[in-house]
């Protein structure tokens, strides 16, 4: 097993979390002697790691793993993994219309890999394992990062919340937290590895620690986390509306490494559609939540998710949206058109907008969030901002980072030198719509 000849390919679809979940896989590989391979149709093992959200991700993970028919046609060895979501949704009915799949592995069963793999090269039999019962949470081993110096730092997984639209909870399971000392651990051991900035997830942060019976865990792992030596910059996602609590942005406001950003999906801005959609506020909780926010942390940004169409969506609920969007001066949105996913309820209801009405009403929203987004950028104009350094853009003369804030700041190299994961003070000279620019100063 240890034969260093031996290769894996990671193909990966959707959110961080399974970003993370893919680098837990790798490090299980290399921890069994196999190094990695970009190109599948030679690696010894592969792992189509998976995402159902919307069914034109399903789509093109079908097609990926149609095409790997010809793979095992041209190497039986090869052992093919199909894991994440989509294979927790559709089981042992995926690896009957793909029988060139010898594992499939669902949502609870990422830190257990590399046993069922060893199981699984023992006896060659194919095996599906998508029993959300069987939960791992604690993580302690290797994984495989692909950034030198962010990391993605899991401190919960599955969901409660049950959105009518969202497919999550189906196929993550229910929310079941990590304990803060194995969070701390991993995040001082990146620490020793030179990361400097870290990202908490989970598909509703803000909910971490009630199965502790603890309805203020979030907020004391947020200060206990700012707290380790080397941490430089800490983000979190994705929060929900209905859990964000005053200690979490008090917690933002009081600590050093904590940035401040509130990404917090509203969805919808009429509390008619919020009800239907099941996400347990109203456009009027919403809108004190962001008081609270400016209050606390004046300066932050805060960007959000919105939802165009949802089933029985009328022209005056759209405009509440609107209205939102107006009132909170969102930094940057994720605007989405709404679309059915078999298995959720909202797929069911009456009332579904036509697509053409959904596409000139979304089109509308970005025009005004658009507007939005320049006017915060322009804000920017004449600082002097802390951005972190990630690395040439297209032009490798220019380099691109990111403020604590989150905004996207280009900056020429002229005659200086840089590392990856460098703080650099750039001076901002010109705002954009998606982005700003400037000049790096000492």
């Amino acid at each position: 097993m240890s034969d260093k000849n031996k290769t894996y390919c990671l193909i990966n679809y959707g959110c961080q979390m399974n970003e993370s979940d893919t680098e837990h896989y790798a490090g299980q590989l290399q921890e069994l002697g196999y190094a990695p391979n970009p190109d599948f149709h030679t690696a010894d093992i592969i792992i189509v790691n998976t995402c159902c959200v919307r069914e034109s991700a399903e789509k093109k993970i079908a097609g990926k793993i149609g095409e790997l028919k010809a793979v095992k046609r041209a190497n039986p060895d090869v052992v093919i993994c199909v894991a994440g979501c989509m294979a927790q949704k559709d089981g042992e009915k995926l690896r009957k219309k793909h029988p060139q799949v010898d594992l499939l592995l669902g949502t609870a069963y990422v830190n257990d890999f590399k046993r069922l793999l060893l199981e699984f090269l023992a006896e060659r039999k194919a095996a599906v394992y998508t029993d959300l019962t069987i939960h791992q949470s604690e993580f302690e081993g290797h994984m495989v990062r692909q950034s030198s110096f962010a990391a993605w730092i899991p401190i919960m997984y599955g969901c409660n919340n049950f959105c009518t639209y969202c497919i999550v909870p189906y196929v993550r399971g229910r929310e079941r937290s990590r304990s803060i000392d194995n969070i701390v651990a991993e995040i001082e051991a990146a620490v020793k590895d030179g990361y400097k900035e870290f990202t908490l997830l989970g598909q509703n942060v803000n909910s971490y620690g009630k199965d502790f019976g603890d309805k203020d865990a979030f907020a004391k792992l947020l200060r206990r986390v700012d707290i380790i030596p080397g941490v430089e910059r800490i983000h979190y996602m994705t929060s929900h509306p209905r859990d964000m609590s005053e200690e979490v942005i008090k917690a933002v406001a009081e600590c050093e490494h904590i940035c401040e950003n509130f990404h917090m999906p509203f969805q919808a801005g009429s509390s008619e559609i919020l009800r239907r959609m099941n996400r347990g506020y109203t456009k009027e909780k919403y809108l004190e939540l962001v008081k609270l926010v400016r209050k606390y942390v004046p300066d932050a940004t805060i960007t959000t998710d919105i939802i165009v169409g949802f089933p029985g969506e009328t022209e005056e609920n759209f405009e509440e949206t609107l209205d939102v969007v107006r009132q909170v001066g969102f930094t940057s949105a994720y605007t989405f058109i709404y679309s059915k996913r078999s298995g959720t309820p909202a797929a069911k209801m009456e009332n579904q907008v036509p697509l053409a009405v959904k596409k000139e009403r979304l089109n509308r929203l970005m025009a005004l969030q658009n507007e939005n987004s320049l006017k915060c950028h322009e804000k920017l104009v004449g600082q002097t901002v802390e951005v972190l350094a990630e690395g040439p853009s297209k032009q490798k003369t220019v380099w691109n980072g990111r403020t604590r804030t989150g905004v996207l700041v280009l900056w020429p190299i002229e005659d200086k030198q840089y590392e990856v994961g460098q703080k650099v003070n750039v001076q901002i000279e010109a705002a954009q719509t998606w982005l700003v620019k400037g000049k790096a100063v000492d």
